[in-house]
């Protein structure tokens, strides 16, 4: 039987709130924890996790749901169901090329077979100031979030507060070289007071 992903989240809300609260939230609770409009909505999805034997319910009693382990193949289904349910926000996209405004966008893209961390997010590329990485026009990044940088690290650099770039980072005195990789394009030289270091890259992502 399968599980799907809102039942996974169903579920997981379901047990981080007991292990917060002490007991079981209500329908309500459970429809504002996942911004559900409809409390039918919620009821559906605790029948169908009590039907995959997942949680029980007391009639008798409020606040009475009760999750139960997985077993047999509702465990296989629910470990899919989690490896599935891991995505990571994409957060916008990155100039490689001049700095450009930094822009945040509702999206998300699934990233679990890529990694596990809570602190990596994902950017669009445009421009071909990387291209001798082979990070290119349209391609996406997987950003470890930090705000430190070794020298030679491609980092994604926010210049003067607003300007967020793609770069490999060098520490030159009083002043950060952001270095393409593009034999045709010169580096930005700013004052290091005026960089700030929000990720550094991890992977490259392309879709053909």
């Amino acid at each position: 039987m399968a599980l799907t992903r809102r039942q996974k989240q169903v579920y997981d809300f379901i047990s981080e709130f007991v292990d917060k609260n002490g007991y079981s939230p209500s329908y309500e609770e459970i429809a504002e924890g996942l911004g559900l409009s409809s409390l039918a909505t919620v009821h559906k999805h605790i029948s169908n996790l009590e039907e995959k034997e997942l949680l029980r319910r007391d009639y008798n009693r409020s606040r009475s749901i009760d999750l139960l382990r997985p077993r047999g193949r509702m465990k296989q289904a629910f470990a899919v169901a989690a490896e599935s349910s891991m995505s990571l926000p994409l957060v916008g996209r990155i100039a490689a090329g001049r700095p450009l405004e930094a822009v945040e966008n509702p999206e998300s893209i699934s990233l679990s077979d890529f990694t596990r961390s809570k602190d990596v997010y994902v950017l669009q590329v445009t421009g071909e100031s990387m291209q001798d990485e082979h990070i290119v026009n349209g391609d996406y990044v997987l950003v470890e979030k930090t705000n430190v940088a070794r020298d030679g690290e491609i980092v994604v650099a926010l210049v003067n507060g607003s300007d967020a770039t793609l770069k490999r980072i060098y520490v030159e005195g009083s002043k950060i070289r952001l270095q393409p990789s593009n034999a045709t394009m010169q580096p930005i030289m700013v004052p290091a007071a005026s960089v700030q270091v929000q990720g550094k890259v991890i992977g490259v992502l392309r879709k053909y």
